[in-house]
């Protein structure tokens, strides 16, 4: 009995230093724990703490709790915070990574998958850790975005015209928007429900899960699948954080970081079907006629070649099908 005591309290103590002499890593995140990006921080955390036990102890705040994107990164490039998971935010680190914001870039999910598989997802991270000096653990994703309206279905560029649409992203969406004949908007995403209701604005673009966890369905009566432009999300760390890391505890995390890449495809998959099903009792969806978008483009993918050349665009081209 008393070697028995022995042995529970050895493994108490055990189990006490393990949990009390973990290091705290805080990830952060602008976006609710309904995101893709929320289960993409989740299943990182426990991978890392599976993989190496009793070193870290991993603290979520999704939502926005420790500042908005762009204080995200900021403080995580300052070294004040050790990892953030962020989306169109990341894409402000480097000029190059507008290419994100071309339409109509990629056909569908696959297509995305495949050009990251080529190549694309290394280049994209080789951009932003010689730029920046963050360390990019993973490229998942944050999704396709669509429009939401209260005034009628989207099927053709006919259907934009006059719309008065809250648009994210900088100044090669905010032209594509004006060419297919809409108005887009600047509104901050916590306020369009009431731009809506006030008819400061008729819709919005934005990613499925942005939709659902708005509550936009209640209010806007059409859902249109446009597929109009695929936004990554990037799990980011430290510099400060991953040096005062052993090399073979960098080495743990890149490996789960990038191990967890074609989970987060299905998960994120699985959610958008899940909330698009929820929100069809309310809101009316429809498919819009991609080909007859493409065909109204005018020259995003040109202007963007000459200004950072066709490499990243010929990867994409090779990979559609």
């Amino acid at each position: 009995m008393k070697r028995f005591r022995q042995l529970l309290l050895g493994a108490i103590l055990v189990s006490s230093s393990l949990v009390y002499g973990a290091q705290e890593v805080r990830i952060a995140s602008h976006v609710s724990a309904l995101s893709p990006l929320h289960y993409q921080a989740e299943a990182f955390a426990k991978a890392a703490e599976a993989a190496l036990p009793g070193k870290f102890e991993f603290k979520h705040y999704p939502n926005g709790q420790l500042g908005d994107e762009k204080a995200l990164i900021t403080n995580v490039k300052a070294g004040s915070l050790e990892m953030i998971i962020v989306a169109s935010g990341g894409l402000k680190l480097d000029p190059k990574l507008d290419f994100f914001d071309l339409p109509w870039l990629f056909n569908d999910r696959a297509h995305v998958i495949r050009a990251m598989k080529a190549g694309l997802e290394d280049e994209v991270k080789k951009t932003i850790e010689e730029k920046t000096g963050l360390i990019v653990l993973g490229i998942y994703e944050n999704g396709f975005r669509h429009i939401m309206n209260t005034k009628h279905a989207i099927f053709t560029p006919a259907d934009m015209q006059g719309l008065k649409i809250r648009v994210a992203g900088g100044k090669v969406r905010q032209d594509t928007f004006r060419e297919m004949g809409a108005s887009p908007q600047k509104v901050a995403w916590t306020e369009t429900f009431t731009a809506l209701q006030t008819g400061v604005v008729d819709g919005a673009e934005a990613a499925t899960y942005g939709f659902y966890e708005q509550k936009h369905h209640e209010i806007m009566n059409y859902f249109s699948i446009t597929n109009h432009v695929y936004t990554p999300s990037f799990l980011l760390a430290s510099k400060k954080f991953f040096d005062s890391l052993k090399p073979e505890e960098q080495a743990t995390l890149k490996r789960i970081g990038h191990a967890l890449t074609e989970s987060s495809y299905k998960e994120a998959e699985a959610l958008e079907k899940k909330y698009l099903d929820e929100m069809k009792s309310k809101t009316q969806i429809n498919e819009a006629n991609v080909k007859l978008f493409q065909e109204k483009l005018g020259s995003e993918q040109a202007d963007y070649e000459k200004k950072f050349g066709n490499k990243w665009l010929n990867i994409v081209k090779s990979t559609a099908q």
